[in-house]
């Protein structure tokens, strides 16, 4: 970001003004796709990563996404994720690997037996390369991009202007809602996930996107104290985003939102001074009664309905047997593959296909965890140790990096109800594992 409040401003009019182009010129979209790549890719080689250019055109990427296949302007629905291990891998042809970098080559190794296993075990008349594609490209794009990241040295400022490019398509995602649905009394007649409210796009990525962006302005304004103005517009926004995020109907990215900003105010409060701990105090009473406004108004736009749905209820009130929509099931039936299957897994992108012939129910899975043990047995669960152990491990000589437990908690809590369909998750974790540090200011 720059030094001065007045070119932040202007990136903001910029994407309020992309997500006018897009609502009245949506044909525009394809063009825009190439064009994100295409500078994104020129960005980092011209530079030669020198500043971290490819933590800032990931980040816009991951940002982006949904943004873009609200449109179906992104060619193939992996666009996100490829384009940012392709950025990754550039990134690391300049910069090279650290230590640390080879714990997540070894995590990719783990991945591919259940690649060959699920290609002999997909059906005759599926889409192979689709099936694997669309349930390997998720940890494929974590492992590539953290492999750039994992005890990579850099700023706090350089961690503050990749959130700051992750969240300005997110802006542009947010207009394009209120110009669609400016009215959401309008559309609300239920308590399920509401696609009107997301702009007819999925509620589930959207709301995970939506709650990302409000921890992404909320961040802003606790850091960012250059100017009271900014400091008003980033509370606007994350009052806004937290409002249309709500009125998906979809609660999980509202609760991983939420947790995410918790965790980060817990820190803050846990390294900060007594003045410090007392504005925090001061700060985290604002938002409190903003989050009951928001939910107050938000209650009155859905005529009550948001309250059934946190309360698990239909719209007449009457409690719902299952709490996450079905995937209770889902989820057993993938643990039941796993203790099957404990040492190959079934395979990828089999764990559909072997849940049919199981109980059924023809659906894809929304938990990477269980899904990640279904397909690849004995090594998705050495992949998951490592995932779940390094961030920790490392968090005891990584004092600075404020962010570290929101990044990977919004992972966490992200692929046990959206699985890693988007690429955010992944992008996200992979901020976990940068080594931050805090210039020592000289007189």
């Amino acid at each position: 970001m720059q030094s001065r409040s007045v070119p932040i401003i202007t990136f903001f009019l910029v994407h309020i003004g992309l997500g006018l182009l897009l609502y009245l010129f949506p044909g525009v979209a394809k063009l825009i796709t190439i064009a994100i790549f295409v500078f994104g890719l020129y960005w980092i080689i011209q530079n030669e990563d020198r500043d971290a250019q490819t933590l800032y055109a990931a980040a816009y990427v991951a940002g982006a996404e949904v943004l873009l296949r609200m449109f179906g302007a992104t060619f193939f629905n992996e666009f996100g994720k490829y384009s940012i291990m392709i950025f990754a891998a550039v990134g690391i042809a300049y910069r090279g690997l650290q230590p640390l970098s080879f714990l997540f080559f070894f995590f990719l190794l783990l991945l591919i037996p259940g690649i060959f296993i699920g290609i002999k075990n997909l059906a005759l008349d599926a889409n192979v390369r689709k099936a694997i594609a669309f349930n390997i490209s998720g940890p494929a794009c974590l492992g590539v991009f953290a492999m750039y990241t994992a005890g990579r040295m850099v700023t706090l400022e350089q961690v503050k202007k990749s959130l700051f490019f992750l969240g300005l398509p997110i802006l542009s995602t947010l207009v394009i809602l209120f110009l669609r649905v400016p009215s959401v009394k309008e559309v609300v007649t239920g308590t399920d996930s509401n696609f009107a409210t997301s702009g007819g796009y999925g509620p589930n990525q959207m709301a995970t996107i939506l709650g990302l962006g409000m921890f992404l302005f909320f961040t802003m304004f606790l850091i960012d104290q250059r100017s009271k103005k900014l400091t008003y517009i980033y509370l606007i926004l994350s009052v806004m985003l937290g409002y249309r995020c709500l009125v998906t109907f979809s609660r999980g990215g509202m609760i991983t939102g939420l947790v995410m900003m918790v965790v980060l105010v817990g820190v803050l409060y846990w390294k900060l001074n007594p003045i410090g701990k007392a504005k925090i105090t001061s700060i985290a009473a604002v938002i409190l009664l903003l989050g009951v406004g928001v939910w107050t108004y938000s209650t009155i736009q859905t005529s009550g309905l948001i309250e059934k749905r946190y309360a698990n209820q239909d719209a007449a009130g009457r409690l719902k047997q299952d709490k996450l929509g079905g995937r209770e099931k889902v989820n057993k039936a993938e643990i039941q593959m796993f203790l099957d299957n404990p040492i190959t897994g079934v395979g990828v992108g089999v764990n559909k296909q072997y849940r049919e012939e199981m109980t059924g129910i023809e659906a894809a899975s929304h938990n990477e965890l269980t899904r990640m043990l279904a397909e690849h047995g004995l090594a998705g669960l050495l992949g998951l140790l490592i995932l779940f152990l390094v961030p920790f491990f490392t968090s005891f000589a990584n004092k600075q990096h404020i962010f570290l437990w929101s990044f990977f908690f919004f992972w966490l809590l992200t692929i046990n109800h959206a699985a890693m369909r988007l690429a955010a998750p992944a992008f996200v974790y992979a901020l976990s594992l940068l080594k931050v540090v805090v210039p020592v200011k000289r007189e």
